[in-house]
């Protein structure tokens, strides 16, 4: 009771149903500390944040959290709505970050909260992609990633070791790129940007012809000049042009015009040329590799000849042991002389990415090479000098430790950027599916043909009109209007059977035109094409890490330090066991002493371990995974979607477009009052023809039937139109009340269902048809009867599913009797039916909360709640936009074979993944303690440094290689027999 008094008082006399921006706490600074009010810099730069904070109850609430947000420094303003839990707060993000606000509610005001993204924040989020070179493992990968999430105006960094890109979302009123670049450069490696924002439509074009300074600024004012340039950047030193543009307001070919008619037309351009966005890039890599090993090489193998086999012919033995200066002998220095510019020039490398790893507070595998080849090679030094200067000393070098070590290395990271190449091979195929040339018609006002030529793709602009002839590849999306061909789109959907085109279809670019020639308006190219976006949809899966990768990052962060104290520790441990003789000294090889023996089983250990097996076992598996799926119609959203997958063992399939074709048809009408058939459906056409529903489109369809004479029928107006979902519509037409839907709806609206209209519903629900209601002033007046038969294979893939050991749920917004007949034909036993789309989604959570790992796939936009809420959201590729951004995993083809090439691929990227970690982690095992001598009292085997670096680089490259193994994926042989059945989804 005082409790509920209290509240009462907190709410007497407050406004606290308004959100206000008036400062309830006038006392606290406006400014941060030192601040002045007239800084411009301040307010320039100032941010919004939204907060959800649950648990206030009233207005003391709401003050107590106010307080809390302005005793920050740098907050501007903040309000607190109590009765909608939410908190608007203005800041500096110079000064305080969102985070911070979020610490401060939880902490000092004691509620819940959480950042909360409005549309406006979306907009104003970019992306950008950074190239990051000199990356090893997965402990490089994760200093530069919390370098990046650290800035203040940075959403979301991800980086993948694999692709050695990053992908950065920031705010660009708080942050830009250049400062990104920086950052990541301050942490030690050389970033190179790839794209920043969304980059709508850019283009690089090489102008020949310019001599001067001036006459590059007059192209640039040329080009400024015209509408639709969004901004440009010149490049005199390559005679290069970047410009970004509205593709709906200019083109390429507008550029190529103004700059050729600039100056006397003395300046020639076209595109700027260039190979792959990867493929330099990695070429250049392998390249630096090759050559660093081939070098390496050259003076390694005398290095190896001189120590390991010149030395037992009798001849060559007395030459190399002939003796310089005391102790020192021939062979030392020419070891010596050779084995240097192996340590300090070719292995640079190694001391320049152990130096910004050490800087930043990290280690990494050039650590461990950097201390393994320094320990020999100047212990090797100390032996050779005190050689020089005792007459009496003859110790052992280790120059072809250091030196074999890491040619060794090299020839390991060689083979192993070689394979990384070959798993981003998917992305590279589905880039160069785009033809090089196009034939460009050129028409006149009527639309007759007055020219044709021949024009890069890359130069086509919206709504040019585009000749294809037989066998060439479409240029651009678009749609034709004129001819008829069928089409190949198996490159795109992975569907092999042709696809007929004619007059009003649309087309993809890359897709193959086959038998007739087809004139195509392009509406979408560039950046913007279907392929282009299923390029960048791929690249960013595969940027996605997948959750089990945070074990390897877990690993990652301590497996170096870990190493250097097992390979002390192992060093330390011989030598104590050698001082006090607690071996025998046969032992102990004659060319060396027990410190020597130590010091090769400590290097032998910190060069067998390898933290880039494990960093690589994840994001090989899944770029490789995601590539094949892509080839195979099945698009993968990253790594997370993908191990998700592999789980599920529950999928809840929705009903209309998705087990069904998806195209309704009415099969039957029956009037219960005296009514002509055409006024009749005039009246439910006029309140349909508003609704986007599958049923709706059947219903408006079949009406044009009765006005054959047109071709677009214009339907009387519909005022007062209002859509139930999953329900029906109401409208008012002719002054009449008209409900067309389900029973559920008449129901809501008092409107009684005769007996009669009762048996034709249950009649027609015993088919498999929906029964829709008609009801025209409070009186049900007919009811139509919709038919959307099941897909081919529908009933054969729930039946392997279940072979699976995975349970089909069917959820839709249709009637229970319809549901039912339709469940019992596909085989599906448990049916949820005239769901409304939020309670698909409850469904879906319900099943969840009973352990099950859902996958919801549905194709419209009724289906997007369920396909976000499920583990794994499956979309239908024919389906509508929004279901496919809900969704996890796009199935292009439309196929629901594809739901099981999906899991199955999913299935066997993990399987590989954990063999990739099984392999990683065994080889450190078993490894670590060969080289830390574990067999040597029992059996004398001892593994030389220079045979442990190569097993270390070996690791590597069998990581890749497994990963590998996933490009021959095939798909269940289940799913040819379906094929073999002449069964076929179109």
């Amino acid at each position: 009771m005082a409790k509920t008094l209290f509240a009462l008082s907190c709410l007497r006399n407050e406004d606290w149903g308004r959100l206000s921006l008036r400062p309830h706490y006038p006392s606290m600074p406006r400014y941060p500390k030192g601040v002045s009010p007239e800084g411009t810099s301040v307010e320039g730069s100032e941010a919004k944040a939204l907060f959800s904070v649950i648990g206030m109850t009233c207005s003391a609430c709401a003050g107590s959290v106010e307080k809390a947000i302005k005793r920050l420094p740098g907050i501007r303003e903040a309000a607190v709505d109590v009765l909608n839990n939410r908190a608007q707060v203005f800041f500096y993000p110079s000064f305080v970050n969102e985070e911070t606000i979020r610490q401060a509610i939880e902490e000092d005001a004691g509620f819940e909260a959480t950042l909360l993204t409005d549309e406006t924040n979306e907009r104003s989020v970019q992306v950008c992609r950074i190239r990051i070179k000199g990356m090893t493992c997965t402990s490089c990968s994760s200093t530069v990633e919390s370098a990046l999430q650290a800035i203040q105006g940075v959403i979301k960094a991800q980086v993948a070791l694999a692709t050695e890109e990053a992908e950065v979302h920031y705010r660009p009123n708080i942050i830009n790129y250049n400062q990104i670049l920086e950052a990541v450069e301050d942490t030690g490696f050389e970033a190179t940007l790839i794209s920043s924002g969304e980059d709508v439509s850019k283009i690089d074009l090489k102008v020949d012809g310019v001599r001067t300074d001036r006459s590059m600024r007059l192209i640039e004012s040329s080009l400024q000049a015209l509408p639709g340039i969004q901004s440009m950047q010149v490049y005199p030193e390559f005679n290069k042009i970047s410009l970004s543009y509205k593709p709906e307001v200019t083109g390429p070919r507008n550029f190529i015009n103004v700059i050729e008619e600039t100056g006397s037309r003395r300046f020639k351009a076209n595109i700027f040329p260039e190979e792959g966005r990867r493929d330099p890039h990695r070429r250049e890599e392998i390249k630096q590799y090759y050559k660093s090993f081939l070098w390496s090489l050259v003076f390694t193998i005398p290095v190896f000849l001189t120590s390991m086999v010149l030395m037992y012919i009798p001849g060559t033995k007395h030459g190399l042991d002939t003796k310089v200066v005391n102790m020192l002998t021939v062979g030392e220095i020419l070891r010596w002389v050779l084995a240097t510019p192996v340590q300090f020039i070719i292995g640079r490398r190694f001391y320049s990415g152990s130096y910004k790893a050490l800087r930043h507070g990290s280690a990494n595998m050039d650590v461990l090479i950097a201390l393994g080849t320094n320990a020999a090679y100047f212990y090797s030094v100390y032996s050779v000098l005190r050689a020089a200067t005792s007459p009496d000393f003859k110790g052992t070098d280790f120059f072809e430790t250091s030196a074999m070590l890491i040619s060794f290395i090299l020839l390991g990271k060689y083979l192993e950027v070689l394979a990384k190449g070959k798993t981003s091979n998917a992305i590279a195929k589905l880039m160069n599916l785009a033809p090089e040339t196009a034939i460009l018609l050129t028409l006149d006002s009527e639309g007759n043909i007055v020219g044709e030529q021949e024009i890069d793709s890359r130069l086509i602009q919206k709504n040019d009109v585009i000749k294809v002839i037989p066998g060439a590849k479409v240029a651009s999306d678009g749609f034709v209007i004129w001819g008829q061909s069928h089409v190949n789109e198996s490159m795109i959907t992975g569907e092999a059977r042709p696809v007929a085109k004619r007059k009003g279809d649309t087309v993809i670019g890359g897709t193959v035109n086959q038998n007739g020639v087809l004139h195509v308006k392009a509406t979408r190219v560039g950046s913007e094409s279907a392929l282009s976006q299923i390029v960048r949809l791929v690249e960013s899966a595969q940027m996605a890490k997948a959750p089990v990768q945070k074990f390897a990052d877990r690993i990652s962060k301590y497996f170096v330090p870990l190493v250097i104290f097992i390979s002390v520790s192992t060093w330390f441990s011989w030598f104590l066991a050698g001082r006090f003789h607690s071996y025998p000294k046969s032992w102990i090889p004659s060319s060396m002493d027990s410190f020597e023996l130590a010091l090769q089983f400590g290097i032998s250990v910190m060069v067998i371990a390898c933290p880039c097996a494990l960093g690589l076992a994840t994001p090989t598996a899944v770029m490789v995974g995601t590539g094949v799926g892509a080839s195979q119609g099945v698009l993968i959203k990253g790594g997370q979607a993908l191990e998700n997958a592999h789980k599920v063992d529950c999928i809840v399939f929705d009903k209309t477009g998705t087990l069904t074709i998806g195209k309704p048809v009415v099969v039957s009408t029956k009037l219960l009052t005296n009514m002509v058939l055409r006024d009749f459906y005039e009246l439910i056409a006029a309140a349909e023809v508003n609704s986007e529903h599958p049923l709706a489109k059947a219903i408006v369809e079949y009406a044009k039937k009765f006005r054959e004479d047109e071709e677009n029928p214009l339907w009387p107006e519909a005022r007062d139109f209002v859509s139930i979902t999953g329900h029906g519509v109401k409208a008012t037409v002719r002054n009449k009340e008209i409900i067309v839907g389900n029973k559920s709806l008449l129901s809501e609206h008092n409107v009684a269902i005769p007996a009669d209209a009762e048996d034709i519903l249950a009649e027609a629900e015993g088919l498999a048809q929906t029964g829709i209601l008609v009801s025209i002033n409070g009186e049900v007046t007919g009811i139509l009867a919709i038919s959307d038969p099941l897909k081919p294979g529908a009933q054969e893939v729930i039946s392997i599913l279940k072979s699976m050991n995975i349970r089909s749920i069917m959820v839709t917004g249709d009637n229970w009797g319809t549901a039912n007949s339709m469940a019992r034909e596909v085989g599906i036993e448990t049916v949820i039916a005239e769901s409304k789309p939020e309670q698909k989604a409850e469904q879906v959570k319900d099943l969840q909360g009973s352990g099950h790992t859902v996958a919801m796939v549905g194709d419209g936009i009724n289906d997007s709640p369920a396909l976000v809420a499920a583990d794994v959201g499956m979309a239908i590729g024919a389906g509508t936009d929004i279901a496919i951004e809900a969704a996890d995993i796009v199935l292009m083809k439309s196929n629901l074979e594809d739901v099981i090439t999906a899991i199955d691929l999913s299935r066997k990227t993990f399987s590989r993944i954990r063999l990739n970690y099984f392999w990683a982690l065994g080889y450190n095992l078993l490894g670590i303690p060969i080289a830390a001598g574990a067999l040597f009292p029992s059996t004398g085997f001892r593994l030389p440094p220079w045979i442990a670096g190569a097993a270390m680089a070996a690791s590597s490259v069998s990581v890749v290689c497994c990963s590998l193994l996933l490009k021959y994926y095939r798909r269940p042989k289940k799913l040819d027999n379906l094929e073999i059945r002449g069964i076929r989804i179109e």
